[in-house]
């Protein structure tokens, strides 16, 4: 049997409800957290365990990124400063036309280093490829809701959206008892995917008793081409043909009225809410404070690399916070254990995983390790407000996943940092030669 640990710290924060634990530990044994209170009285109680001692150093409870795609980071930067359609339609697309199976690979692995170092344990990603996410995802050793994204229009992935199906199938169906790895069910939008292929993708979901994932009023241009096409605004629509109940992960949720707020509420939708990325694409900034007065389960996302364009959640949990109380003149009306919270718990049950997110006995031991010794750290009279407000990425000197340190002392030990580097790059001369060939005008962008 595996011996049990102890890491004790400068300071404990088990989760949004409870008080920070001055000088505390965290007893884990095996992959689960037995114990967490004061040192002495841990260390009393389990005094036959191996103790880590964490100096200048605060325990928080791993966090949670609940929307990105991950591989985009390959394209971080090649069209900027531009509306959602545009920078989908006349640059992101057209360039995935040429996407390859390595590059996802390897553009994955950049992003689960970025998202290590800001101490994520847990995300979720639709994408093309998507297999060679769930490789590197389980090579790093980080848990995932993952999906392939299913359209109406052939995909680089997988060819024609039956296939898209077939390999849907197939993970749902190679993953289902995996402890780390959750498939999710990933039509893209209502207007890349017909409501007959939405319908489909219900189906699926429903016999799996899978998460369905999808982007839903991200913007105004979003609802207006919806109401176009089908004369119902895009909660509506996907009321209508059966998507909204507990099982649903919605996207952005951007362009809400408020009855649509309570329908979601109604219906047990979870909501991923990605404020950065909303902010960098023009889309507008999502209801949050109505959403968490309906109590409905919002977590916290970046959104893809190449349109936020990073994947620190210690900045979304900062914006979320500060855009709200900013626009509502209300310094009150979202506060750090809201964000904290959406970061942590609330993203981990959106994401359906539900024995994460908080440090208590019987939870998973997922959890990072803040440096305290940073500047903009010190001095430490409230560490919530430090993990929110103050801390950024690349303070994250250790991270556990099921007990089992992924990274220490800042080196993460599940993958060759240098190694993903060099093959980035090799990926990005190749990008830019697609660029010159067919898109001089991005070139411009760059």
């Amino acid at each position: 049997m595996k011996r049990g640990i102890i890491l004790a710290a400068d300071w404990v924060l088990c989760c949004a409800e409870i008080p920070p634990i001055k000088d505390g530990a965290v007893a884990i044994e095996g992959s689960k957290i037995v114990s967490v209170g004061p040192q002495q009285e841990v260390l009393s109680k389990y005094h036959h365990f191996q103790v880590y001692s964490f100096k200048g150093k605060l325990i928080f409870p791993g966090l949670v990124n609940a929307h990105t795609h991950a591989p985009m980071s390959i394209l971080r930067g090649i069209a900027e400063d531009l509306p959602l359609m545009t920078w989908l339609t006349k640059y992101i697309f057209p360039v995935e036309s040429h996407l390859k199976r390595e590059w996802v690979y390897w553009g994955t692995k950049l992003s689960l280093i970025e998202m290590i170092k800001s101490g994520i344990v847990l995300f979720c990603d639709m994408y093309l490829f998507e297999p060679e996410v769930i490789r590197a995802t389980e090579e790093v050793g980080l848990k995932a809701l993952l999906g392939e994204g299913l359209f109406d229009f052939p995909s680089p992935g997988y060819g024609p959206l039956e296939k898209g199906f077939e390999l849907t199938k197939e993970l749902l169906e190679g993953f289902q008892n995996n402890r780390k790895i959750k498939i999710a069910v990933s039509p893209h939008t209502l207007y890349t995917c017909s409501p007959e292929t939405i319908k489909k993708c219900i189906k699926l979901a429903d016999k799996y008793a899978a998460p369905l994932h999808i982007h839903l009023a991200e913007n105004k241009e979003e609802v207006s081409e919806v109401q176009k096409r089908y004369e119902k605004r895009p909660v509506e629509l996907l009321d209508k043909l059966g998507g909204l109940k507990e099982n649903l992960l919605a996207v952005h949720c951007v362009k809400l009225e408020p009855k649509e707020i309570d329908l979601l509420a109604k219906r047990r939708v979870k909501v991923a809410h990605c404020p950065e990325s909303n902010l960098k694409l023009g889309s507008g900034i999502a209801p949050l404070p109505e959403m968490l007065q309906a109590e409905i389960t919002v977590g916290l996302g970046t959104d893809g690399p190449a349109s936020n364009n990073d994947l620190d959640i210690f900045s979304e949990m900062r914006t979320a916070a500060l855009i709200h109380k900013g626009l509502r003149e209300d310094p009150s009306i979202i506060t750090a254990k809201d964000v904290f919270s959406m970061a942590t718990d609330l993203g981990a049950k959106a994401l359906f995983f539900n024995d994460t997110g908080k440090l208590l006995p019987g939870y998973r031991a997922d959890l990072g390790i803040l440096d305290l010794q940073h500047l903009s750290l010190q001095p430490d009279y409230n560490p919530l407000s430090l993990v929110v407000y103050s801390a950024k990425a690349g303070y994250v000197s250790d991270l556990m996943i099921d007990g089992e340190f992924i990274m220490k002392n800042y080196h993460i030990l599940t993958l060759d940092e240098e190694l993903v580097k060099d093959k980035v790059q090799e990926i990005k001369e190749e990008i830019l030669l697609i660029l010159k060939k067919n898109f001089s005008p991005t070139l411009d962008k760059c």
